[in-house]
């Protein structure tokens, strides 16, 4: 997910935490710790100062992404709020855990997908069922801040409900993606899934042989083709030896398109594919 939903998943932490007579320095270790925790995965975007071999496409969601190191992180956001606020509560821990399992979570059912099993698996976990700007979710936070202005409910029942929505809306999307998954998974030897921002819409993106065909798909209707591309069957031993990143990206992607023309030899991700481009592409000049 972005840091914006990201930074409001957080938001509906704290907020769906019941603060009644709570003193003011727990308060606050409450927020940092709902707002830190429900961003410190990210903190892997440093890793780009020193990368020269290519690897952020690796680094980024890696390791820091890991269902095993949440615990990690929230035991450091809990020494934190000790360090500022002198306060010790085993809700700060709690709260932690909850806003960086959100956070991984959330994230595997992205197209980008993450390292969730790191370091005991490199398998880059990826549903594709949820787009990496949901509006969907930002409506139904927005939609519980409205309706706890009306103080008929309090506002940490309003936010429990705006969680278990959120939840709702993520099974939902993932069981139509699932769906057309199984509909079209015997026509090619591998498929991805990217999620559109419309719900319930995505992409299929299929290789069969030489070609990779981009498809747009719902649960109750036949798969549209959009564009048929044609991968290169050729070495790549050159490209990865000039160009480090392609290498990273082969390694990352779950299958590439190979492209040789226009004085270009590259590969890219088919599943980032719009208006006749990748913004994942790494190449090199042929001429």
């Amino acid at each position: 997910m972005d840091s914006i939903t990201h930074t409001l998943f957080g938001i509906t932490i704290y907020k769906a935490i019941d603060k009644e007579d709570m003193p003011k320095p727990l308060r606050r270790s409450l927020l940092f710790t709902a707002i830190a925790g429900s961003q410190i995965p990210d903190i892997d975007v440093v890793s780009q100062w020193w990368d020269q071999e290519g690897m952020y496409l690796m680094w980024h969601r890696g390791i820091t992404h890991s269902i095993f190191l949440v615990p990690v992180w929230a035991l450091l956001i809990s020494l934190v709020c000790y360090a500022i606020w002198k306060v010790k509560d085993k809700r700060i821990f709690y709260t932690g855990l909850l806003a960086v399992f959100v956070h991984n979570t959330s994230d595997i059912f992205n197209a980008w997908g993450t390292g969730y099993l790191e370091p005991f698996s490199s398998v880059r976990l990826t549903f594709g069922t949820i787009p990496i700007i949901d509006f969907v979710v930002w409506a139904i936070i927005l939609g519980g801040f409205l309706v706890s202005r009306l103080r008929k409910f309090s506002t940490h029942t309003v936010f429990k409900g705006v969680g278990l929505l959120i939840a709702l809306h993520f099974f939902i999307q993932s069981a139509h993606g699932f769906t057309i998954y199984q509909q079209v998974k015997d026509e090619y030897d591998q498929i991805a899934l990217s999620a559109e921002f419309v719900p319930w819409n995505f992409k299929i993106i299929g290789k069969k042989e030489q070609q990779v065909e981009i498809s747009k798909a719902t649960s109750w209707s036949e798969p549209r083709p959009e564009v048929v591309l044609d991968t290169a069957d050729v070495s790549l031993d050159r490209l990865f030896e000039e160009n480090a990143r392609a290498r990273t990206l082969y390694q990352w992607a779950p299958f590439v398109v190979v492209v040789m023309k226009d004085g270009k030899f590259g590969i890219y991700d088919p599943r980032f594919y719009r208006n006749g481009q990748s913004f994942l592409f790494e190449y090199i000049e042929t001429h």
